[in-house]
């Protein structure tokens, strides 16, 4: 009984949300149902975090993908991955993926979580229906929402185990935080972004970027123990590093409202969100 009244809310949850219309970009129509109150700030495990999944895999089915859920446990909890994969078979292949669970309510407060990390879903939910077309060579797209990331990246470790040796995978695209212009890399440039582990594809980066012209740098505002903690230790990528997979992470940078209360749309630069996109679409086209 208690498992058909969780898959009940569950989809009470999503469909009242999925029937409201959210005027504004597509980016910020994602925005603004993935920090929803009624999301309840997606906490792993929670009927929030379900309706979440349930939305996303409509999404990314919606656009034609091969779609599927990877349900894992921890902690007592399940969380769900949504996996979506180009039609048709490819020698290799590039994993783009965002985390999308955030903490919840938290003594009574309610964390939002937009840039952390809804601004990394809606990056991923827009790739997903720009890039597929451009596969028309060797190396096909699986673009994954992770769950799991505030529950010791458990849901990207899960998919690593499982799909890993399925897939041929050449490379792991991390969105993580994505939407702050609050942390620039130099005075006057508000228009930034860091790619952790891009040094190897600085020429194909900075190709992608000539007509955007994002502020870029390769390494954590220039700290080698930050890169290295930011890059293989706290975040969704490290699992495909453990597994020699080479992998870029994507960010903004963390800010004074991560992991906050204050981390709201309010607080994201919808402009620069869109801009830094367009760079990792032009670049991704460019590997593929």
């Amino acid at each position: 009984m208690k498992a058909i009244v969780k898959i009940l809310t569950f989809f009470c949850l999503f469909s009242a949300q999925a029937a409201a219309v959210v005027p504004g970009t597509p980016i910020e129509r994602e925005l603004r149902f993935l920090t929803d109150s009624l999301q309840g700030g997606r906490a792993f495990g929670s009927p929030e975090a379900q309706s979440t999944a349930f939305y996303l895999l409509r999404q990314l089915r919606n656009e034609g993908l091969r779609t599927t859920v990877q349900s894992f446990e921890y902690g007592g909890k399940t969380g769900h991955n949504v996996v979506a994969v180009t039609p048709g078979w490819y020698k290799q292949y590039i994993v783009i993926g965002a985390y999308y669970d955030g903490l919840g309510m938290l003594s009574g407060e309610f964390y939002p979580g937009a840039d952390s990390n809804a601004s990394g879903v809606a990056a991923l939910l827009t790739l997903a229906r720009e890039l597929p077309s451009a596969c028309k060579g060797d190396v096909g797209l699986i673009f994954v929402a992770f769950d799991g990331h505030n529950a010791s990246m458990s849901g990207s470790k899960e998919f690593v185990a499982r799909y890993a040796s399925e897939y041929n995978i050449k490379l792991m695209v991390n969105l993580d935080i994505l939407g702050s212009g609050e942390a620039p890399l130099r005075k006057g440039r508000p228009d930034y972004i860091l790619a952790l582990g891009g040094a190897t594809y600085r020429l194909t980066m900075q190709n992608a970027n000539r007509l955007i012209g994002l502020d870029m740098a390769f390494d954590y505002y220039g700290s080698r123990n930050f890169t290295d903690l930011f890059y293989r230790k706290i975040s969704d990528q490290k699992w495909f590093l453990d597994a020699g997979i080479p992998a870029v992470m994507f960010t903004s940078g963390i800010t004074m409202n991560t992991n906050k209360v204050t981390d709201t749309l309010a607080n994201i630069d919808l402009d620069l969100l869109s801009k830094r996109v367009a760079f990792i679409s032009r670049w991704i086209n460019s590997l593929i």
